[in-house]
């Protein structure tokens, strides 16, 4: 499944029903005078959350949408039927913007939750709604209104609890691999990993958290160097972040001033959010060496680190209860 995660759809509301000339001419109704109805009013475009959808692919081959138009008004004062709306399925997760003022005009977070984007146009008015004293037999009605026209940009941004970054071949997608069913590609060589992989990991209580392994970042990823302009939005949403750095370069500190620069210099600050320390590939280097490495950072940071190796599972218990606790520490002061 390729992942998607941007596009720009059409979404077009429906064209109101023209309104209808007509008069009432029985027998028995000796002062039939104008009957003309309204028009009906065209149906509108709504996005909604569909927790089964993962990705926007279906957007790259379909990018206008269209409510259905309104129906003319009837003899008899009778009101043209209203248009269908369009309802559009969205994954959980998708941010909607105005493709053209760039403004916000929603999120779509929860299962079922309805945006609306595009509305229909009203209906035209029936000649019996231009009847008065001085103009008794009306002959003119008013043409439905055009429905809203927009132009939207569609943004993902996975709903996951726990983020894992880190610089090329650090290790993530390894370490999403071991603690979850997740089967992302992984190779020693950089920029393996094209797309954000999404794993379940076990919770002690019986339920699943969501683990997110974020691609791409490199140093520049803020304006656009590499992936990482594509990927950190998806940073945004995650509760928790654990940030690997591969223990076996001798720039470990450098790598991660470069990730915490990187986030801090994204237009949300990222750099606020709960981060755990992790240094990976503990099983290839020498113990005084790690440990040494272990305190420097630590020392830079004011933060304990913790020590993994996630090719040889070696330290994934202490990790994944210090992840536990942390996110029981959220959901209690929310």
């Amino acid at each position: 499944m390729r992942f998607i995660d941007q596009v720009e759809i059409k979404v077009q509301g429906g064209q109101g029903g023209d309104g209808m000339v007509a008069f009432r001419r029985e027998k028995y109704v000796p002062a039939g005078g104008p009957a003309g109805g309204n028009g009906g009013p065209g149906g509108s475009v709504i996005l909604q959350a569909n927790p089964e959808l993962q990705t926007l692919l279906d957007f790259q081959y379909i990018h206008v949408f269209q409510a259905e138009n309104g129906q003319r008004g009837g003899p008899k004062n009778r009101t043209g039927a209203a248009g269908l709306d369009r309802c559009v399925e969205v994954p959980c997760g998708t941010s909607v913007y105005d493709a053209l003022s760039g403004q916000l005009l929603g999120d779509l977070t929860q299962p079922g939750q309805t945006l609306l984007v595009a509305a229909g146009g009203k209906g035209g008015l029936g000649n019996k709604h231009f009847l008065s004293n001085r103009n008794r037999a009306p002959e003119h009605a008013l043409p439905g209104l055009p429905g809203e026209e927009r132009l939207l940009r569609l943004e993902l941004k996975l709903l996951a609890d726990v983020g894992i970054i880190g610089l090329p071949n650090a290790g993530k997608s390894t370490l999403i691999s071991v603690l979850s069913a997740a089967r992302p590609k992984i190779a020693d060589y950089p920029f393996t990993t094209l797309i954000p992989n999404l794993g379940v990991v076990a919770h002690p209580s019986g339920d699943g958290v969501v683990f997110a392994d974020i691609p791409g970042l490199i140093e520049g990823a803020h304006q656009g160097v590499g992936l990482g302009h594509d990927f950190l939005r998806h940073i945004e949403r995650t509760r928790l972040l654990i940030h690997l750095i591969d223990g076996t370069s001798d720039a470990f500190l450098e790598h991660y001033r470069i990730i915490q620069s990187e986030l801090m210099a994204h237009p949300s600050d990222l750099s606020g959010k709960p981060q755990l320390l992790v240094l990976n590939k503990c099983d290839a280097m020498d113990p005084d060496c790690l440990q040494q490495r272990a305190e420097c950072l630590e020392q830079e940071t004011q933060q304990s680190v913790l020590i993994i190796s996630a090719v040889a599972k070696i330290g994934l218990d202490p990790l994944l209860q210090r992840v536990w606790q942390n996110l029981e520490k959220m959901l209690a002061q929310s």
